[in-house]
């Protein structure tokens, strides 16, 4: 699945901006978080504060239409109005020389939308590289079109509906896969360097949840957060209120590889272990300063926490691992986080297509913006390849070592 970095946030209702549908937040690459309300884009601290007071109320397209016609005149290919009004728009987001300022078209958006909820139509099946470089399987899922279909961990694959997949990188290979329910996907597979296998199967729509929990031994509550999605909260607080029910001594909470979501459900999340009213995370941007606190919901205020962070931990993730230490009641662990400190508003342009625009920067309750700096852990240590190959986890060893002392 490919992969977000992401800040929701919904604001008071006040003024708004524009009807239409729902506005909400997604991305599938490093770097996004949002302002937005339901029906309305909302205005949280009254009228936006412009760093752009000097530019004309709309622009001159005289410059922009001579290019239009010179190119309708001279193209030797076909081109569409959509596809024109399409890279004008793509071309005024790029002016703001920003990364994550972007124009999504409709497509773009559904396909961000379904991201940011772990929700997407293929196999269900979690791709890699062997060391080789060739692209395998890494795990299907269980319960989903590819575990039913037979396919197991370190099968590479050769082919995806006839073409090849040498060089191919598995983000690639997954958008290649993917498709709508109900349609198929012809894979060719070689199984133990030996066996040629093929392989086609229905696609069907993969949902999945983005909080994972067991106990370890020695009675530590394990929670994974894969990402920060709509149904983080609730199965974060259900996770949480069972751990408190079988007497942990201990939590474990594994931000690792995770790029982030939705700004309420990070604040939901470090609510489990901080009272009412501690700060979260405070914004500063266009729209003014906003402070957001815990709710009062710390199921496990004063239970021993670890917090496992790595390169892959990003925005909301780094929100709450900030949070929960810079508050005093976890203990990070891992490498530096990614660093990204800014936060984008989603705004729904009517169409079904939409505009991602930086609005602000988010800051720890310690006062620090960590974009393009990351957080450095409490205690550094390192997953290496060969620890991955063999199926050791010294981060979590290192975790699990902290809490048993």
């Amino acid at each position: 699945m490919n992969r977000f970095i992401s800040i929701l946030k919904q604001t008071r209702r006040t003024a708004a901006v524009r009807l239409g549908a729902a506005v909400v937040f997604s991305a599938a690459i490093f770097g996004l978080g949002l302002l937005i309300g339901n029906g309305h884009i909302q205005i949280a601290f009254g009228p936006p504060h412009s760093a752009n007071p000097g530019l004309p109320d709309h622009l001159d397209y005289a410059s922009v239409n001579q290019v239009y016609d010179a190119l309708k005149s001279n193209y030797d290919g076909k081109l569409t109005t959509s596809q024109l009004l399409d890279g004008l728009k793509k071309g005024l987001a790029e002016a703001a020389n920003d990364p994550y300022t972007e124009y999504f078209n409709p497509s773009d958006a559904k396909q961000f939308n379904n991201e940011l909820n772990n929700s997407f139509s293929g196999i269900g099946a979690e791709l890699g590289k062997d060391d080789a470089g060739n692209l395998i399987i890494v795990a299907p899922i269980k319960g989903f079109p590819a575990d039913k279909a037979g396919l197991q961990p370190q099968d590479v694959i050769v082919s995806i509906n006839g073409a090849s997949t040498a060089d191919m990188q598995p983000d690639i290979a997954a958008t290649k896969i993917r498709g709508p329910k109900g349609t198929q996907v012809t894979l060719k597979i070689i199984r133990n360097k030996s066996e040629n296998l093929t392989f086609t199967i229905t696609r069907d729509n993969i949902q999945l949840p983005s909080v994972n929990t067991k106990v370890l031994d020695g009675n530590i509550g394990y929670m994974q957060i894969t990402s920060f999605s709509n149904d983080t909260a609730s199965l974060a607080a259900k996770a949480a209120q069972s751990f408190k029910d079988a007497g942990v001594k201990s939590v474990i909470l594994d931000l690792r590889g995770n790029p982030g979501g939705l700004l309420t459900a990070a604040v939901s999340v470090s609510s489990l272990w901080l009272p009412e009213g501690k700060t979260v995370v405070t914004e500063k941007g266009t729209y003014g300063d906003e402070v957001s606190t815990a709710t009062g919901n710390d199921i496990l205020a004063g239970i021993p926490t670890v917090v496992l962070v790595d390169a892959g931990s990003a925005s909301a993730s780094e929100i709450t691992a900030g949070a929960l230490h810079d508050n005093g009641v976890a203990r990070l662990i891992g490498v530096k986080t990614f660093g990204k400190g800014i936060v984008q508003q989603l705004i729904d342009l009517g169409d079904g297509s939409e505009l991602k625009v930086t609005v602000a920067s988010w800051y720890r309750p310690n006062g620090q913006n960590i974009n393009k700096q990351g957080i450095t852990p409490d205690q550094t240590v390192a997953l290496s390849d060969a620890d991955k190959k063999a199926g050791n986890d010294p981060q979590l060893a290192a975790a699990e070592a902290y809490l048993n002392k």
